[in-house]
This record gives structure tokens, C-alpha cells and sequence, in this order.
């Protein structure tokens, strides 16, 4: 895990990658991580774009406009470099 972004850090990552040869386009995999052991995000999304890897949220499956909604997300650039590198190095070992 990386040190401390401010107050919160992210005190654990799990992730599940998916095995080649599931055509799920971009999505190699999902994580769950958890900030300063209280609170739990599950549903992030390990994705290959045209820039790299990165981190997608979890989306609400119920919403009925045209895009869609985000159900939770970082507010700060940092925080959400922060949650990335945790995850993409978590994703990285565990396919290594």
C-alpha cells in the first residue's frame, strides 16, 4: 500500500482478474479497497484504455439517463492517483 494521502489512505486492495479469453473488451478485472480500515468500496473496475491502465468506479446500474452515473468517486486528482496506483500495483502482482 502507498503512504497517506492526507487522511485518508487506502488500507487495503483486493483484486480479482479476470482470466484471458473473456471478451469483456477493456474490463481485465475488479478491486475492493478499503479507506483507513472503516469504510469499503467493492465494484472498481481494473480497465485497459488507449492511454493505459486506470481505475473505473462503480456505476448505478439503475439509472435511467443517457450517460452514465458514478456511484462514488475521488473528489482530488491526488486522491484519486492515490486509489489508482494501489490498485493497477495489486492488479499488476497478482497477474505477474
Amino acid at each position: 500500500m502507498s503512504p497517506a494521502f492526507d487522511c485518508l489512505a487506502v488500507t487495503n486492495v483486493q483484486v480479482f482478474p479476470f482470466k484471458e479469453g473473456a471478451n469483456l473488451g477493456h474490463m481485465k478485472g475488479l478491486a475492493t479497497i478499503v479507506l483507513n480500515d472503516q469504510i469499503q468500496i467493492r465494484g472498481l473496475r481494473v480497465m485497459d484504455g488507449e492511454n493505459g491502465m486506470f481505475v473505473g468506479y462503480p456505476i448505478d446500474t439503475f439509472y435511467k439517463g443517457e450517460d452514465y452515473r458514478t456511484v462514488c468517486l475521488p473528489i482530488t486528482r491526488q486522491l484519486r492517483e492515490h486509489i489508482e496506483n494501489c490498485v493497477l500495483e495489486k492488479y499488476q502482482a497478482a497477474v505477474a
